[in-house]
């Protein structure tokens, strides 16, 4: 377990609680990139999957908790876009 990882992790999920709010807020995708998402969500699936293949510890908890808010932003975003019109949130 990495000082330096979990910082990391804590450090962007601080900032997913926020961008949420501000996608379910607004209903507006402005400043908002779908394949930076789908990227972040990328690399924290590759974390998760190192941590139970080769290394695993606690850390693997700030992977899930961060790539599950990632997962609400990617659903607004694409209920922002229109692409989820009859899904009521």
């Amino acid at each position: 377990m990495s000082i330096f990882e979990i910082g990391m992790l804590v450090g962007f999920g601080f900032a997913w609680p926020f961008s949420i709010y501000r996608s379910y807020t607004s209903r507006q995708n402005g400043g908002k990139s779908v394949l930076f998402l789908w990227v972040i969500l990328f690399g924290y699936v590759c974390g998760i999957l190192h941590k139970i293949f080769y290394n695993f510890d606690l850390v693997i908890y700030l992977y899930i908790l961060n790539s599950l808010m990632v997962s609400v932003d990617l659903v607004l975003f694409y209920r922002n876009r229109g692409l989820l019109e009859n899904f009521k949130f």
